[in-house]
């Protein structure tokens, strides 16, 4: 009995694609950071409505919009640290063997750790330099500013000892997960 005859054929696909499970977190940072956007975005509306509408701009509002976008770039580097989703190249530990990319992820790791740890060490030095300097429009020292910068580098350093915590208790198994689901392959000589 021909095909045809018996009824359609399922379909098949070549490719299959399930929705993820979205899992909506509420940390400090996210919270600091919306805060901050918005209050950055009411403040850049404050600008534009007050020079284009009103012809009269406010002096404050072009100094504090610049410095708010300061402080949101920093936080929110800690929101990309917690989520390890800074901009990466990830194919060469997709091209080695299991044991190599575990290494190679524990260097980056670490080489991370350090970087951030020089530069919380290094806004803390700024922080201190800049007492004496006062903001352009606002009476105010600009040390506030770059204690919000160092606050951030430190938010960033926080979240990347946890990372490297989690990672070593692991044993930095994000590169065998990739061998396992299929997407690379293991050379012949490191499965003897």
């Amino acid at each position: 009995m021909p095909a045809s005859a018996a009824g359609p054929e399922p379909e098949q696909h070549l490719i299959h694609v399930e929705d993820a499970e979205v899992e909506i977190e509420h940390y400090p940072e996210d919270w600091l950071a919306f805060a901050l956007f918005w209050a950055l975005g009411f403040i850049v509306f404050l600008q534009f409505f007050t020079r284009y509408i009103l012809n009269d701009s406010l002096a404050w509002t072009e100094e504090i919009a610049r410095y708010g976008l300061m402080c949101v770039t920093f936080i929110g580097g800690a929101m990309v640290t917690r989520r390890a989703s800074h901009i990466a190249v990830v194919l060469l530990p997709n091209l080695l063997p299991a044991w190599t990319a575990r290494a190679l992820l524990a260097l980056v790791d670490l080489v991370t750790l350090g970087f951030l740890g020089l530069l919380a060490y290094f806004s803390v030095l700024i922080v201190e330099r800049m007492q004496v300097q006062r903001m352009t429009v606002i009476d105010l020292s600009m040390s506030y500013v770059y204690g919000a910068v160092a606050f951030g580098c430190f938010l960033m350093l926080g979240r990347q000892l946890q990372r490297v915590w989690r990672n070593a208790r692991d044993g930095w198994r994000s590169a065998q997960e990739a061998l396992t689901a299929g997407l690379v392959t293991e050379p012949e000589s490191a499965k003897q």
